[in-house]
């Protein structure tokens, strides 16, 4: 598994990343085990965990459960902390009566890790200035707790404004933008603006959402009946989507891969794109993944139309 750098970071990444976003407290600990040993076993040395609020009825704290199985597991699986990249999101939800510091410090507590390698600044909220945002996460830096920081869905003017406000602050800039990116949802990472902001920073893209909730693979026309687009299936957005997908499907029969592989080997076939983010709930998804490195250019030109 190749890396590469993040932006001008010390992060050296796997170019593909394991997300947890409502993936671990859904299945059983041995199978969240398995997940973890099969990234490791695949060299995945970038893992990706977020705290949200509960959503099974089951966990024993409100919010934040997930961040307590991403730790266990971890562990269990016996990941290497020093060559793992691990990241996390400032959400701002409880702010300002909980700061950066406390929200991270809260995170890693739950967690059981001393520091983030990672932590992604969602877009802040209204009374929460750029600047002020950018000191905040300079400190998180300064301190030691987390190593670098990105961001995570946001517009192209206000990444630019960042990326300036942290030269003027002497604040790390952010090397990573967390983006949605697929072969329907093109702009958030190619549009002219975005691009200007990817080079004033230097960051690389960590695309996010690349198989469009699963519609891409062509899962939900096979009869699969749960996934991130569950019950949105009849919105006009997904329509575009499912069409691709069977596009998609066909070519991936002829070449011998997944469909899930080929939205994958889009992505990462942009130079702007350091590492791809998926979930997985089994090993073997893990290993359908990977083979998307093996694409090759004149399939990747072929899907991209």
């Amino acid at each position: 598994m190749t890396r590469k750098t993040l932006g001008g970071s010390e992060l050296e990444v796997s170019r593909l990343a394991l997300g947890s976003w409502r993936t671990f407290e859904r299945i059983t600990r041995a199978d969240g085990l398995a997940v973890m040993r099969a990234a490791r076993e695949h060299r995945l040395n970038f893992l990706d965990d977020a705290r949200y609020d509960d959503e099974t009825g089951t966990a024993p704290i409100p919010t934040g459960y997930s961040e307590v199985r991403f730790g266990e597991l971890f562990r269990a699986a016996g990941c290497d902390r020093a060559d793992t990249v691990v990241s996390n999101k400032l959400w701002w939800e409880f702010w300002p009566r909980q700061s950066a510091a406390a929200e991270l410090e809260a995170s890693l507590a739950r967690m059981g890790f001393d520091y983030i390698d990672l932590i992604y600044a969602n877009p802040p909220p209204e009374r929460l200035g750029l600047a002020e945002m950018v000191g905040a996460v300079g400190e998180l830096i300064s301190s030691g707790k987390a190593r670098a920081w990105g961001i995570v869905n946001w517009p192209a003017r206000a990444f630019l404004e960042a990326t300036r406000a942290a030269e003027e602050q002497g604040v790390p800039p952010p090397c990573a933008a967390q983006l949605p990116y697929s072969l329907i949802q093109r702009d958030w990472v190619e549009s002219a603006e975005m691009t200007t902001a990817l080079e004033s920073s230097g960051a690389g893209v960590v695309a996010s959402y690349v198989m469009a909730g699963g519609v891409l693979t062509g899962k939900y026309d096979a009869g699969a009946a749960t996934g991130r687009a569950t019950g949105q299936l009849d919105d006009p957005r997904y329509a575009v989507a499912r069409e691709q997908g069977r596009r998609l499907h066909a070519v991936a029969e002829e070449v011998g891969v997944s469909a899930a592989a080929l939205a994958i080997a889009f992505a990462l076939a942009n130079p702007s794109v350091a590492s791809v983010l998926f979930g997985a709930t089994s090993p073997a998804h893990i290993a359908e993944n990977v083979t998307s490195l093996e694409v090759d250019a004149a399939t990747v030109q072929r899907i991209a139309g």
